[in-house]
């Protein structure tokens, strides 16, 4: 009998004797038997103040002498079925085709599975704090065990098999539990195993792929193991560059590089190394770097792996080297869907629709579109307002796409954007409506497309719906939405409260967007002093946008000379040397309505010497579907000589009710002066709506995209024009949509 007596009066006695009739275990004079072969436990009550090594040593013993009695009847068991495993396997290689051999072995195979589970839960093991910590905390041992290793196995090759099973199990591994594993390898398993390559692999990936992933621990077991290869050097690559932290992603560079430079040769660059390096580049814009890689595809004769050449165009379209990309796709000795999808997506993104959809059409001949696809040519229909091709391409995805993709989320939701971006909300609604689920994307499309169209009641009731009825926490692009609702609007009051609700209830940190939304609220009500106090106690700098905003209400509300030069220098400062020409512009207004010409002529003159031009107006329409471009006073279109006969019966037919241009939308206000404002009457969007008054449908709207905020003058005559020629004409600028119809607009000349 051991009997070990603690320094407060408890004792405890550990008896092993005549362990096959039971092990008798007490504390503090109160014994526990369940006798024979039976599940122990120790439970150890109070403050036990016991030297750790002596408790260890003890409790080694007990759990030994308890185990082997415990687990000594699935030993026997397990050893028994391993054998007939093993007969049953020579018997099928000698008979491979004899009905039912293979399936009882996989039976006896599962069997001995379950009894290893079975054997691996009876087994006794001291919980992390065991050993330490005994002046703290009561001293437990339990049947459940943190430990996953099991303590009896012997042969190395089967150590190793039950540590990269335990790796593979679907539960959740945890730090201590893998740290466990690791230790046990570095243990039993040597560097030459086999199985050392493809243990070490896994570890690492499970400590990148950890809640709190531990790259420093993992990156201290690759330097652990001599002479890794190519499969382990992908594997910390890979880690480093799936990690969202941009400096990991260098890392993941700077570890290829080490990689390719190392005197030893242990590893050299596969098929999987490029994908993983060039996506870290793309990620880190790093165009530099990503071209010596592809040096190095050439170099060591990846150039034809159509994976790797996915993975370059995808570099070269990420740095906006679009040209590169194309020239490397082209080049591509076998191009799949996903070489193609790459290709569409970029263009799509890069604002390049006209060659998205023409790639997509190219696409059609040798593939079939998928999901990836669709979403992308959809938001290219977008993007270009072509109406009538984002329609066939949803009836294209109804009629010849399966179930999986009429339902999927993400492409319903590109069509609730599409069409919200094409003019067509009641469109956008009902696809919206038939959406089997709706996640919060899908909600958020629909509540920023109402904004756009400044619907803001309808856009709040669906931001109610979504929170009160459907449960779903926005996020900050949901406020985003609800914001800009208010703003188009200028319902300040409620604008005021979203913002508050946005910090106070759900926590959602204001980004440089919400802040925007609420100065330019302030601004176009009027309120510019509260838009300044909003500005000076912002949390983060206001950008150029902010600073722009304010400008422009100082030039409406004709506030002081002095505060419009401070918000234009901060404009300044906000951009640089990339300043557009919008704020040359406001500023001549300020001094144009303060009768300081002088400071007029001056800026024209800053910038000329500096370059700055003024971004031309640019208008698309759409007309069966192929999309017309305009610039202001183009005479390049085929039918430019019917354009203009339409343009100068609208002028007469203006003047014929008393229309006088307005000139406070000019470029430059000095222009007047020059008799250069007959070009108000050629702006592009003129031109455009005059194309589709010549050619258009009875009864079909006119939809007109144009890439500036609509002039004063274009507004004021666009209402007009719905008017006299009876249609209904909807423009979507920079900002918003415009709904023309009967002499109105849906903003309600607030804009």
């Amino acid at each position: 009998m051991v009997v070990v007596a603690s320094r407060d009066g408890g004792a405890l006695d550990l008896s092993g004797d005549g362990i096959l009739g039971g092990v008798w275990v007490t504390v503090g004079g109160v014994g526990f038997c369940e006798g024979g072969i039976v599940a122990w436990r120790l439970w150890i009550y109070g403050r036990l103040r016991l030297e750790s090594e002596i408790v260890e040593e003890i409790a080694k013993d007990v759990l030994q002498k308890l185990n082997r009695v415990y687990v000594g009847d699935l030993d026997q068991e397990i050893a028994k079925y391993k054998q007939l495993a093993t007969h049953q396997w020579r018997y099928f290689l000698r008979a491979p085709h004899a009905a039912g051999l293979f399936q009882n072995y996989q039976a006896t195979l599962k069997h001995i599975d379950k009894l290893e589970m079975e054997r691996h839960h009876r087994l006794l093991r001291t919980p992390p704090n065991m050993y330490t910590d005994a002046d703290g905390a009561p001293l437990t041992m339990a049947t459940s065990p943190p430990s996953l290793l099991l303590s009896t196995t012997t042969s190395t090759n089967n150590q190793s098999q039950h540590l990269i099973h335990l790796l593979n199990e679907p539960t959740t591994i945890t730090m201590p539990q893998l740290k466990q594993i690791h230790a046990q390898t570095l243990r039993t398993v040597n560097s030459n195993h086999p199985n050392a390559i493809f243990l070490y692999t896994n570890i690492l990936q499970h400590y990148s792929s950890l809640t709190q992933p531990n790259l420093t621990y993992a990156t201290r077991v690759f330097h652990h193991f001599p002479n890794p290869n190519s499969f382990m050097w992908n594997t910390l690559i890979r880690v480093y560059a799936r990690s969202t932290n941009t400096n990991h992603k260098h890392k993941a560079m700077e570890l290829y590089k080490t990689m390719m430079t190392m005197e030893e040769k242990t590893a050299v660059p596969d098929n999987h190394t490029f994908p993983i390096v060039l996506k870290a580049c793309a990620y880190t814009f790093s165009l530099c770097e990503g071209k010596q890689v592809h040096a190095h595809v050439l170099k060591h004769g990846f150039e034809s792996d159509t994976y790797i050449c996915n993975s370059l165009v995808h570099f070269y379209a990420t740095c906006g080297c679009l040209d590169l990309a194309e020239k490397m796709f082209y080049k591509m000795s076998e191009r799949n869907e996903v070489s193609w999808n790459i290709m569409i997506d970029s263009y799509a993104k890069g604002g390049i629709f006209d060659t998205a959809l023409r790639m997509f059409g190219e696409m059609q001949r040798v593939h079939d579109p998928d999901g990836y696809t669709m979403q992308s040519v959809i938001s290219a229909c977008a993007g270009l307002g072509a109406l009538s091709l984002g329609l066939w391409v949803h009836a294209y995805i109804l009629k010849k796409c399966d179930k999986n993709m009429v339902d999927d989320v993400l492409v319903n939701t590109c069509l609730v954007d599409m069409y919200c971006k094409s003019g067509e909300l009641e469109i956008a609604k009902q696809v919206f409506e038939s959406m089997a689920f709706r996640d919060l994307n899908a909600w958020n499309s629909m509540i920023l497309g109402l904004a756009m169209h400044g619907e803001a009641k309808a856009a709040l009731d669906y931001y109610v719906r979504m929170v009160k009825v459907e449960k779903i926490v926005p996020n900050s692009i949901t406020f985003v939405g609800v914001l800009s609702a208010c703003n188009h609007r200028g319902m300040v009051d409620e604008g005021i409260v979203h913002f508050d609700m946005m910090t106070k209830e759900y926590n959602v940190e204001p980004r440089l967007e919400h802040y925007g939304c609420l100065v330019d609220l302030f601004a176009r009500a009027g309120r510019i002093n509260e838009a300044l106090n909003l500005v000076s106690e912002m949390s983060i700098k206001p950008d150029a946008v902010i600073w722009r905003s304010l400008l422009d209400a100082c030039c409406k509300q004709y506030a002081s000379v002095e505060l419009s030069e401070e918000m234009a220098k901060q404009v300044f400062e906000s951009e640089g040397s990339v300043c557009s020409s919008g704020v040359y512009v406001l500023l001549s207004k300020v001094y144009a309505s303060a009768c300081r010409w002088n400071d007029v002529g001056l800026l024209r003159k800053l910038m000329s010497e500096k370059g700055v031009t003024k971004e031309p107006g640019c208008s698309i329409i759409e007309i069966d579907g192929v999309v017309h471009e305009f610039f202001a006073g183009d005479t390049t279109h085929p039918k430019s000589e019917n354009i203009y006969k339409v343009v100068n019966e609208i002028e007469e037919k203006l003047e014929s009710i008393g229309y006088l241009p307005d000139y406070s939308g000019a470029p430059m206000v000095d222009e007047v002066n020059d008799g250069k404002l007959n070009t108000l009457r050629l702006h592009s969007e003129r031109l455009a709506i005059a194309f589709g008054i010549l050619n258009s449908k009875p009864d079909v709207p006119i939809r007109v995209f144009k890439n500036l905020r609509v002039c004063n003058d274009c507004h004021r005559v666009t209402k007009l024009i719905s008017r006299i020629y009876n249609v209904e004409i909807i423009v979507r600028d920079r900002a918003r949509f415009h709904h023309f119809k009967d002499g109105t607009c849906s903003c309600m000349d607030y804009w």
